[in-house]
């Protein structure tokens, strides 16, 4: 224990040292948490005078950029496995927890008012269900006003942790989804009226222009673009909204340090208040970083957001990271990261 306080001691030090080389550092990868990345860097830039340039760029291109050491850290919602982590020589931990929300664009729907199960939500992302006023939606939803009008379903262009996660919970609740389409962060999207977005952006944008469609993105867009999502029902069979309440019931279970990596999906979780496709986005970083000055400064990023950004995380409906899991980032994730 002795040892673990001054190695936090050290680290502290070194981040001091740091932040006088560090002017900047570079990230790059998940778009599902750009929106709390953002204003975490705001605050951070405020404080320390380091400014954290951010791309928001999809979870694929995140992995790809930590690989090819473009960046200080990547960022990715399709968590790495541990053997690939140790291959890499690199850790992974989660950062912030949100929820990824089925997004429309019908005439006179009020966000939260569509009801669907899992099961019929695949038939609607895999054109199994082509037109709004289908009976088995219909039957959810009655004095719920449905336009006789086809489906267009846009999905994610670019390699998505967003897609991975979602398809995950498509595939667990549907069994026709995971033999015919599966999970994973690029999938052959079978429906044949669909439109492809880059980013959760992109994906926002086009169901915001596209009447009748249908789309996911992280909640967090859908309220900033004020966008109709619909409400989900859940393992334990109740209809729920999502909140930061509902992803915290969702990830409540969870036990981060038994995980190896920490990495996990966190969809179709149990719970009468959960959210069923809530999920982590993680950070990626070399356990010996070639800029051991930035890779401390991005510890020291994360270590600020995981203090002072909750009320920031909370007001974009994102859920912080327990102090109990930040706690044992801290001292058996970061431990592991050569920044001497």
């Amino acid at each position: 224990m002795l040892k673990m306080k001054s190695w936090i001691a050290a680290l502290g030090l070194t981040f001091v040292a740091a932040s006088a080389f560090a002017s900047e550092i570079t990230g790059a990868g998940a778009t599902f948490p750009y929106p709390i990345y953002a204003k975490w860097a705001e605050a951070y830039k405020a404080k320390s005078g380091v400014n954290m340039n951010y791309q928001s760029i999809g979870s694929s291109g995140g992995i790809k950029q930590i690989k090819a050491k473009t960046v200080d850290f990547g960022a990715t919602d399709n968590p790495v496995g541990f053997d690939d982590l140790e291959k890499d020589g690199m850790v992974q931990f989660p950062a912030i927890i949100g929820g990824i929300v089925a997004v429309v664009n019908i005439e006179g729907l009020k966000p939260g008012q569509l009801k669907l199960t899992g099961e019929l939500l695949a038939e609607l992302f895999s054109g199994g269900v082509a037109n709004w006023n289908d009976k088995r939606i219909a039957d959810l939803n009655p004095g719920v006003k449905l336009p006789d009008a086809p489906v267009t379903v846009v999905h994610r262009a670019d390699g998505s942790g967003t897609t991975a996660v979602f398809t995950d919970y498509l595939a667990k609740v549907n069994a026709k989804w995971k033999e015919t389409v599966g999970a994973g962060a690029a999938v052959k999207w079978p429906a044949a009226s669909s439109v492809g977005g880059k980013g959760n952006e992109g994906v926002s944008a086009n169901v915001s222009r596209v009447k009748n469609s249908i789309g996911y993105v992280e909640y967090a867009y859908a309220k900033k673009n004020n966008m109709s999502h619909v409400s989900l029902r859940n393992a334990a069979g109740q209809y729920v909204q999502p909140d930061d309440e509902t992803f915290a019931a969702a990830s409540a279970g969870t036990d981060w340090s038994k995980i190896p990596g920490m990495g996990t999906f966190l969809t179709n979780a149990p719970g009468a208040k959960s959210w069923p496709i809530t999920a982590a986005s993680f950070i990626l970083v070399y356990k010996d970083p070639a800029n051991k000055a930035n890779a401390a400064e991005v510890l020291k990023f994360f270590d600020f957001a995981f203090k002072e950004g909750k009320k920031m995380a909370a007001d974009l409906e994102y859920v912080p990271m327990p102090d109990a899991t930040t706690d044992f980032i801290r001292k058996n994730v970061w431990n592991k990261v050569n920044v001497k």
